[in-house]
């Protein structure tokens, strides 16, 4: 019995001791932990410090260098650029020019994507805040500069610039398409027609259809589709533009060689205008009968009873052309007035988003949503009244390629009588207005 009282004793003494060995070895491994974390924080403090301090003293020699002065955030290159500079000391005038939007138009623009552009911290990395993810891609469709250009003034990578740009233009199209870029209603064909009629001098119409040519670097694949009739590569849109000067519908991606009257006739615009959808029920009167809301374009579009275009013109007569009346002559001058709508919408277009304007170096799968964001936030800007500086449309006008032009339509169409007719009217209509 005390032989077994006595192992009874040393068998709980050797647990206790295995326990307390076992739970000093624990707590020297989580204070070794502890230690590594405490160092490797303490060295990632110290080398972000070292590197701003390079980044400030690299920068304020290149500034003695130059021997000028430039405002704070010229020459800036650091990833607090951001949240210091553009948060705290852009004027109302720095943010029109770097971003071509008010600042209260930028934080609504946020608002509206952040569903889509929110993204999660991981273990290795912050994600980017919403707003700056928006301001990397305005940057780029503002001024159509390199990505690595973009990457140094934000303090972001290559890729993350060229990710900021594509998600951000499939959100603009997926979240604000059904606001700034839909089918007008009832009351805002009325109010089109109205501000034709007052502002172009052109009665009983609500759009004008355009062209857009868009360049773009060689395609991998049939480049030769993409030669637009100037000879330079380039992405076609067409696009309606409403009396205010603001898009309702925007076709993009078609090679730069298809024909215009190809794209208009099979798309959702045509179905629509031929279908009496962009004009009230019943029709409303003009010239004493009942006609629907007509459409405006150029000579490359098919003459409808819904869709006006001008006579033929008598530069270089040919044997199939008459002499234009007084009555069809004034209604191609009225004509080429009401088109400068689309005219100017498109520069002011091309003028605020000058990826546009210049080579776009995107891939062709990225250029056809960028160029619907791109009319999305034109819309959304002259909703809001947001300043457009005059100095952008002239650098536009003056640097870029001029538009290509398109063949005539044949003056053929299945409903040429009734075109011919409406046509008529219109000429009727100004010839009155002359006497």
């Amino acid at each position: 019995m005390e032989e077994e009282e006595q192992l009874r004793s040393f068998m709980f003494l050797m647990t206790y001791m295995l326990l307390k060995r076992r739970r000093d070895l624990n707590n020297a491994n989580t204070q070794r932990r502890s230690e590594i974390q405490r160092r490797i924080r303490h060295r990632q403090y110290f080398f972000q410090r070292q590197r701003r301090m390079l980044m400030m003293m690299i920068a304020g020699g290149i500034r003695s260098n130059a021997r000028i002065r430039t405002r704070p955030w010229t020459t800036t290159q650091s990833t607090d650029w951001w949240e210091r500079v553009v948060m705290t000391e852009f004027q109302p005038s720095d943010w029109l020019n770097k971003f071509r939007m008010s600042r209260e138009t930028f934080f609504y623009l946020c608002d509206k994507l952040r569903p889509r552009l929110t993204r999660q911290d991981t273990s290795f990395r912050l994600a980017l805040p919403v707003e700056k993810r928006v301001a990397v891609a305005l940057w780029r469709l503002a001024s159509n500069v390199e990505y690595r250009t973009i990457s140094t003034l934000f303090g972001v990578g290559k890729s993350t610039v060229c990710r900021c740009v594509r998600d951000m233009c499939h959100a603009i199209v997926a979240l604000l398409s059904s606001i700034y870029l839909r089918p007008p209603s009832e009351q805002e064909l009325e109010d089109s027609a109205q501000l034709f009629l007052s502002k172009w001098g052109f009665p009983h119409c609500v759009a004008a259809i355009s062209t857009l040519h868009t360049a773009i670097i060689t395609p991998s694949n049939n480049a030769s589709d993409y030669t637009n009739p100037t000879g330079w590569l380039s992405v076609l849109s067409q696009v309606a533009v409403s009396g205010r000067g603001q898009f309702w519908d925007v076709c993009a991606s078609f090679p730069g060689g298809t024909d215009p009257a190809d794209i208009f006739q099979n798309s959702s615009l045509w179905a629509t205008a031929a279908d009496g959808g962009l004009s009230p029920a019943p029709p409303p009167t003009f010239m004493g009968k009942p006609l629907r809301y007509v459409l405006l374009g150029d000579a490359c579009y098919p003459l409808q009873s819904w869709l006006m275009k001008a006579y033929p013109g008598e530069k270089g007569r040919r044997a199939s052309h008459t002499a234009l009346t007084e009555p069809q002559r004034l209604f191609n001058r009225r004509l080429a007035r009401a088109l400068r709508v689309s005219e100017e919408a498109l520069l002011r277009l091309r003028a605020r988003w000058q990826c546009l304007s210049k080579r776009n170096d995107c891939g062709l799968d990225v250029v056809p949503t960028m160029i619907l964001a791109c009319c999305i936030l034109h819309n959304m800007c002259e909703s809001h009244g947001d300043a457009f500086k005059a100095e952008w449309q002239v650098e536009v006008a003056e640097a870029e390629s001029p538009q290509p032009g398109h063949k005539q339509f044949p003056s053929t169409s299945t409903d040429q009588s009734h075109a011919e007719e409406a046509r008529k009217l219109f000429c009727d209509f100004f010839e009155e207005q002359s006497n």
